[in-house]
C-alpha cells in the first residue's frame, strides 16, 4: 500500500487513546482502531472495536469483522483473500489493499491480539505466521508467468505403489495456493489418475499395506478439498464410489479402520416401496445417498477454514436431489401407486409407514427446489389428493405413522396455508367435525404422549399458522380472512378449548400436573394470538363461553408459568381497550382472581408481583375509567396498604378525579383552566369515553346485545352499574328463604364481589368468601365467583365455600 511506511507512526500516535479507554473492556486483545487511507494520502480513523475472524456466508470465505465497541455496529468486514498482500508492522499494526485506491489498517491495542488475528489471515492463505508480508504480488505474479510459460501444466509422478508418498506431499502443498491447486485438479482429469490411484488402492488393501493406504486416505480427501465437480463426477460413478469410500476408511489419525463399505452394502437396504422403473432414477437415488453418506459420516468435520472448500460437494448432493424429485414429479403411475396403497385399508401397517417414510422424505428433497418449481411440486401433490390421505392417515392408530404424516403436513402448512384451508372448509361441507384435518391436528396435539410435549409444540405453530390473518388472501369476491375464521369458531375452536374448559370447572385447576400445565400453556398462547388478531370472533367466543373466567381458574396453578399465561391473557384483553370486553370484565368480577393471586404472592419480588402490579398501572396511565372505578370499588381495601409502588393510590387519585367531575359537571371552562393539568386532561377524555361506550360498530355488536343510546346527562357508576343491580334483583328475588334479608339491602346499584376484606388489630386482611347479601352462611355465591358453572351471571345453586387467606 502506498505510504505504509509512515502509516505506523500516524497510528502508534493515538494507540494511546486505545488503551486508556480498554481498561473498561474484559477482552483488550482484540481491541483495535480501523483506519483507512483517504485521497490525501492521510489515515482516516473509522472508530474502535472489537476484531473477529469468522466464515461469512455472503462473502464466501473466512472474513475479518470489526464491532464498534460502543454500539455493535459493524465497523469493517473484509474477507481475507488468497492473493491480498497483508503486512505486519511494529508487532501491532496490520495493513493492505482492499482494492487499488482503498487502503486498510488496524491498530492493535496489545500485541497479542495482533499475533492472534494475523496467525489466521497467514492460516487462511496457507502461509508461515513467521513473515512479516503474507505475499509479495510483484513477485508472486512473476513466478506465475514464468510457470505458465514454462510449464502449462503440473506433472504428477507416475502412479506408483513406490510413489505414493511424493503424490500425497504434491497434494497437500498443492491446497493453499488456488493457481496450484488449479493445475493439479487439471492433471487429475486429464490423465485418469484417480482411476489408476483407485487400481493401487486394491493391491494396497490385498497387501494389507497399511502405510499406504494411509496415503491413499491423505491423497483422496486432498482431491474432495480440490472442490471440483469433474473429479466428483469420476470418483462418484457407479464403478468408483465404493472404492472412494474404501480409501477413506484409513484414517491414518484413527487406531483401526471404519466399516464404512460393510455398512452401505450389508446393513443400509435400499426399500422400492413402490418399484422404480426407471434405471436412470434408481441409479441417482443410490449416488445421493452414498455422497450424502460421505458427506455426514465418512470426511473428517471440516474446520472453519476448510468448510468452504467443500462448497461443491454440498452443490452436487443439492443437484442430485433436485433431479430426483423432478424424475419422480413427473412419473405419474408412480404417484398414482403411491396415494393408492397410503389410503388403501387393506394396505398392512408396515408397508404403510415406508410409503409415509418415503412421501416425508419426498416433501424434504423438495426443499430444495427453485420456488416456481416447488409451487409445480405441491400443485401434483394436491392434485394427487395429499390432504384426504394426510386425513385417512392421521386417523390411523400407529404413531410412528401418524408422526410422520405431522412432518408431511407441516411442510404443506408452511408453503401454503391458504391451500390447506381452501381443503378444510371444503370437506367441512361432506364431513363430521369430529373427522375434520384441522381437529384431528388439535387432537393429536392434545393427545401428544411426549413429556416435552414436542409433537404438541409444532402442532400448535402449525395451527397458528393457518389462523394467522397475516397470511390470508383477499380478493374482490371474497375474503379467506372472514371465511375460514367463520369456519374455525364454528367447527375446531371447541375441540381446541375443550381440555381448558374440563380443567377449570371448579375454583381451582382439577388436574395440575406438569404435563397438562404445559398443555394449557400452549392452549393459551394460541387464544392469546387470537385476542391479538381475530377481533369480533374471538371476542365473540370468549364472552358467551365465559372463556376469561375459566382461565382465571388456572390463576391458582402451582405452575408459575401458567399462572403468567392465564394473566398474560387477561392482560392482552384489557390492552385492547374494548368496553364490551370491559362491561363483561366488571358484570362477572373477574379482577377477583387476579386480586387473590397478588395478595397470596405477598410481597415478593418477582414476575407475577410485576406483572400484576403492570396491568393495574397500564389500566391507570390508559385512563380506563369504567375499570378504574370497578377496582377502586371494589378492591380498594385489599389493595390500598401497598405502598411500594405509587400505581394503586394513582388509581384511587383517577378515581377520585372522575367522581369530582361526575358531581359538579357544570364547572365552567375557566375554573377548569385554573385546576391541575390532571383534571384538564379527562374533562378532554370525558367524551372520548362515551364516544367508546355507545359508539360502537355494528361488527362489534354480539349476540343478543344492545347498543344503548347516549343520553343527554352524564353517566355516573350507577348507569353503568344499572344492568348488573336488576339482574342482581331479579336473581335475589328467586332465593324466597333471604328475601327478608335482601330488602334490607342498600341499593346503591354496585354489586361488591364475591369477597369482601375486614380488617382486624395486629393482622393484615383476611380474604373470605361472603355473600353481597348478607353474611349467612350458605348464601349464594355470586354471579362471577369461580365455582359457579355456565355463563357469567348463572345462578349458583351449589353454595360458595372459598378457604380464608390470610396475608400477613
Amino acid at each position: 500500500a502506498p505510504e505504509q511506511p509512515g502509516a505506523p507512526a500516524a497510528i502508534a500516535g493515538q494507540r494511546g487513546g486505545c488503551g486508556a479507554a480498554g481498561g473498561r473492556m474484559t477482552d483488550t486483545r482484540r481491541r483495535v482502531k480501523v483506519y483507512t487511507l483517504n485521497e490525501d494520502r492521510q489515515w482516516d480513523d473509522r472508530g474502535t472495536g472489537h476484531v473477529s475472524s469468522c466464515y461469512v456466508e455472503r462473502l464466501k470465505g473466512m472474513s475479518l469483522l470489526v464491532r464498534a465497541e460502543s454500539d455493535g455496529s459493524l465497523l469493517l468486514e473484509s474477507k481475507i483473500n488468497p492473493n491480498t498482500a497483508y503486512q505486519k508492522q511494529q508487532d501491532t499494526l496490520i495493513v493492505w489493499s482492499e482494492a487499488e485506491n482503498y487502503d486498510l489498517a488496524l491498530s492493535f491495542q496489545e500485541k497479542a491480539g495482533c499475533d492472534e488475528i494475523w496467525e489466521k489471515i497467514c492460516q487462511v492463505q496457507g502461509k508461515d505466521p513467521s513473515v512479516d508480508i503474507t505475499q509479495d504480488l510483484v513477485d508472486e505474479s512473476e513466478e506465475e508467468r514464468f510457470d505458465d510459460m514454462s510449464s502449462p501444466g503440473l506433472e504428477l509422478p507416475s502412479c506408483e505403489l513406490s510413489r505414493l508418498e511424493e503424490i500425497a506431499e504434491l497434494v497437500a502443498s498443492s491446497l493453499p495456493s488456488p493457481l496450484r491447486r488449479e493445475k493439479l485438479a487439471l492433471a487429475l482429469e486429464n490423465e485418469g489418475y484417480i482411476k489408476k490411484l483407485l487400481e493401487i488402492f486394491h493391491v494396497c488393501e490385498d497387501l494389507e499395506n497399511i502405510e499406504g493406504l494411509h496415503h491413499l486416505y491423505e491423497i483422496i480427501k486432498g482431491i474432495f478439498l480440490l472442490n471440483r465437480t469433474a473429479l466428483f463426477e469420476v470418483m462418484f460413478s457407479e464403478e468408483c464410489i465404493m472404492d472412494v469410500i474404501g480409501c477413506l476408511e484409513y484414517d491414518p489419525s484413527l487406531s483401526q479402520s471404519r466399516k464404512h463399505r460393510e455398512f452401505l452394502t450389508k446393513t443400509a437396504k435400499f426399500k422400492e416401496v413402490i418399484p422404480i422403473s426407471d434405471p436412470e432414477l434408481k441409479q441417482k437415488i443410490h449416488q445421493t445417498y452414498r455422497v450424502q453418506y460421505i458427506q455426514d459420516m465418512v470426511l473428517p468435520t471440516p474446520s472453519v477454514f476448510e468448510e468452504n472448500m467443500l462448497s461443491t460437494l454440498h452443490s452436487f448432493i443439492f443437484f442430485n436431489k433436485v433431479e430426483i424429485v423432478g424424475m419422480l414429479q413427473e412419473d405419474e403411475k408412480f404417484l398414482t401407486d403411491l396415494f393408492a396403497q397410503l389410503t388403501d385399508e387393506a394396505t398392512d401397517e408396515e408397508k404403510r409407514q415406508e410409503l409415509v417414510n418415503f412421501l416425508k422424505e419426498f416433501c424434504a428433497f423438495s426443499q430444495t427446489l427453485q420456488p416456481q418449481n416447488r409451487d409445480a411440486f405441491f400443485k401434483t401433490l394436491s392434485n394427487m389428493g395429499i390432504l384426504p390421505a394426510l386425513e385417512v392417515i392421521l386417523g390411523m392408530d400407529d404413531a410412528q405413522v401418524r408422526s410422520a404424516a405431522t412432518d408431511i403436513f407441516s411442510y404443506l402448512v408452511e408453503y401454503n396455508p391458504s391451500m390447506v384451508r381452501e381443503f378444510v372448509m371444503q370437506e367441512a361441507q361432506q364431513n363430521d367435525d369430529d373427522i375434520l384435518l384441522i381437529n384431528l391436528i388439535i387432537e393429536h396435539m392434545i393427545c401428544d404422549t411426549d413429556p416435552e410435549l414436542g409433537g404438541a409444540v409444532l402442532l400448535m405453530g402449525l395451527l397458528r399458522t393457518l389462523v394467522d390473518p397475516e397470511n390470508m388472501l383477499a380478493t374482490a369476491n371474497k375474503t379467506e380472512k372472514t371465511e375460514f375464521l367463520g369456519f374455525f369458531y364454528k367447527h375446531c375452536m371447541h375441540v381446541l378449548t375443550a381440555p381448558l374448559l374440563a380443567n377449570t370447572t371448579e375454583d381451582k385447576p382439577s388436574k395440575d400436573d406438569f404435563q397438562t400445565a404445559q398443555l394449557l400453556a400452549l392452549i393459551l398462547e394460541l387464544l392469546t394470538f387470537c385476542v391479538e388478531h381475530h377481533t369480533y370472533h374471538i371476542k365473540n367466543y370468549i364472552i358467551n363461553k365465559d372463556i376469561l373466567r375459566r382461565v382465571l381458574v388456572l390463576m391458582a396453578s402451582k405452575h408459575a408459568f401458567l399462572a403468567l399465561c392465564a394473566l398474560r391473557f387477561k392482560r392482552k384483553i384489557i390492552g385492547l381497550k374494548d368496553e364490551f370486553y370491559n362491561r363483561y370484565i366488571m358484570k362477572s368480577f373477574l379482577f377477583e382472581p387476579v386480586v387473590k393471586a397478588f395478595l397470596n404472592n405477598g410481597s415478593r419480588y418477582n414476575l407475577m408481583n410485576s406483572a400484576i402490579i403492570e396491568m393495574f398501572e397500564f389500566i391507570r396511565v390508559e385512563d380506563i375509567k369504567s375499570l378504574t372505578a370497578h377496582v377502586i370499588e371494589n378492591y380498594w381495601k385489599a389493595l390500598e396498604d401497598v405502598d411500594y409502588v405509587q400505581t394503586f393510590k394513582g388509581l384511587k387519585l383517577r378515581f377520585e378525579q372522575q367522581r369530582e367531575r361526575q358531581d359538579n359537571p357544570k364547572l365552567d371552562s375557566m375554573r377548569s383552566i385554573l385546576r391541575n393539568h390532571r383534571y384538564r386532561r379527562d374533562a378532554r377524555t370525558l367524551e372520548d369515553e362515551e364516544e367508546m361506550w355507545f359508539n360502537t360498530d355494528e361488527d362489534d355488536m354480539e349476540d343478543g346485545e344492545a347498543v344503548v343510546p347516549p343520553s343527554d346527562k352524564p353517566k355516573n357508576d350507577e348507569d353503568i352499574m344499572d344492568p348488573i343491580s336488576k339482574f342482581m334483583e331479579r336473581k335475589k328475588l328467586k332465593e324466597s328463604e333471604e328475601k327478608e334479608v335482601l330488602l334490607k339491602t342498600n341499593l346503591s346499584g354496585r354489586q361488591s364481589p364475591s369477597f369482601k376484606l375486614s380488617f382486624s388489630s395486629g393482622t393484615k386482611s383476611n380474604l373470605t368468601s361472603q355473600s353481597s347479601a348478607s353474611n349467612l352462611p350458605g348464601s349464594p355465591g355470586s354471579p362471577g365467583s369461580p365455582g359457579s358453572p355456565g355463563s357469567p351471571g348463572s345462578v349458583s345453586k351449589s353454595t360458595s365455600q372459598m378457604a380464608a387467606i390470610t396475608t400477613k
